[in-house]
């Protein structure tokens, strides 16, 4: 699989992960010059979670949280922001998908939300 096709499965874990947490996925790959957000969703309570999703093979590196910096946090901010029109009762969540792979085909090992993540 390519890294790309990696990226996208995990973004389809983690919408299926919250649409089983029943929230509503709202949009996908949202994309402005401020920056992308990978999913942007309505959770039970009425608040709008703008999601980073990071899919990765392993900790070997740390864990997959720990690669959204503080600048990337700040372009989904600013983009959140334009998303809303504004103000909005919204919340930051990164979303760690690890996986491996059975030949061409991902499976998921293990799928982590961090709540208000930044």
């Amino acid at each position: 699989m390519e890294k790309r096709e990696i990226g996208i499965a995990g973004e389809n874990a983690a919408c299926a992960y919250l649409s089983k947490k029943g929230y509503l996925i709202e949009n996908r790959n949202f994309r402005l010059n401020s920056g992308e957000i990978d999913i942007i969703a309505m959770d039970n309570d009425g608040c709008r979670v703008f999601v980073e999703v990071k899919t990765r093979k392993n900790r070997n590196f740390g864990n997959a949280s720990e690669f959204v910096d503080y600048r990337k946090q700040n372009k989904i901010r600013q983009t959140a922001l334009v998303y809303c029109g504004g103000e909005c009762y919204m919340r930051f969540d990164i979303i760690e998908v690890y996986y491996h792979l059975v030949g061409d085909t991902m499976k998921i090992d293990e799928i982590n939300h961090i709540e208000e993540a930044f």
